[in-house]
């Protein structure tokens, strides 16, 4: 079964999207979207794709789309996917679904109304390191008792990951801190009951948060300390300590180490090593299957819930 996509942003995360689409059977990216003048047709000329647009709608109109990803700016999120499933298209829209809960409701709301497939790319449930520890969980081996997260990057400008200049601002709540709250739910099975949160000054010009810390608590006790900064001068990135009651592994994205430090294989989790096409792979699967897939949109609303319960207690402080 083949499966026609159309993917809108041709940025960062877009190329990577479509890096892993090129090694996925019955993938085929018809059309390459962005505002940006001259990025989409560059992006499809370099990829030997047929159409490039501007526009979303230009897309949403084609009958040889069957499926959307969205890498688009963070505000738009939740009303592009909304409108990529009116429009009849299954959509997979990057992380964060949303940056308020009434858009992530609306969203849920779209796709039990059209009963397309839309997902969101919650990357961590795909990663093979992250993988390896939920099948330890999930086989008994393995309990956590605390998950210890750092979120460290360096954006005291408003540019994005390729150092350009972002048309919209990014967030350490509705965009990082979103990545641990889904794992720490999703790995540990149990929701999030308590929840408390401290956050530094204001960007002058950014109007953002820079520094932040987050205290979660599931029902079944375990715990999670999420420290997030955009003043980080250093290693950048996402970096998980697991420590369980039988052992203590840290997952840097695809790779994964015990305690102290000495290597996991984790080559065999999965067919292969990419978070993002095995995230990709899933989405093209429940579409050819017909079914609900990992990181569904109703499945990840849970942890906007908690980013919206956050929000409101930064918002009190």
């Amino acid at each position: 079964m083949t499966i026609r996509i159309a993917l809108a942003g041709a940025g960062a995360f877009g190329a990577k999207h479509l890096d892993g689409l090129e090694r996925i059977d019955g993938a085929e990216v018809v059309s390459v979207i962005d505002p940006v003048p001259g990025r989409a047709a560059a992006a499809a000329e370099a990829r030997g794709i047929a159409h490039a647009a501007t526009g979303l709608d230009e897309a949403l109109e084609r009958a040889d789309v069957d499926a959307v990803i969205l890498c688009t700016p963070t505000p738009m999120h939740a009303s592009q996917a909304v409108a990529c499933l009116e429009a009849g298209k299954h959509v997979e829209v990057e992380i964060p679904m949303c940056d308020n809960l009434a858009d992530g409701r609306a969203l849920v709301e779209a796709q039990r109304r059209t009963g397309l497939v839309a997902m969101c790319g919650h990357t961590r449930r795909f990663n093979p390191s992250h993988q390896w520890l939920r099948r330890r969980i999930a086989a008994g081996e393995f309990a956590i008792q605390h998950m210890d997260v750092e979120t460290l990057f360096l954006r005291r400008t408003n540019t994005n990951a390729l150092g350009e200049p972002r048309s919209w601002t990014d967030h350490l709540l509705w965009h990082h801190a979103a990545h641990t709250v889904d794992l720490f739910q999703y790995q540990t099975g149990s929701p999030i009951v308590a929840a408390q949160a401290l956050q530094g000054p204001q960007h002058p010009e950014l109007g953002i948060a820079m520094d932040m810390s987050i205290q979660l608590k599931t029902r079944s006790g375990a715990l999670c300390t999420l420290a997030l900064s955009f003043n980080n001068e250093g290693p950048f990135g996402t970096f998980f300590r697991y420590i369980g009651d039988t052992g203590t592994y840290i997952a840097r994205y695809d790779d994964l180490v015990d305690g102290n430090d000495n290597p996991i294989d984790v080559s065999g989790v999965d067919v292969s090593m990419n978070g993002i096409e095995l995230q990709d792979r899933e989405f093209l699967a429940a579409i050819a299957e017909g079914r609900e897939p990992n990181a569904g949109v109703a499945s990840v609303l849970g942890c906007y819930e908690v980013l919206d319960r956050i929000d409101e207690l930064l918002g009190a402080g």
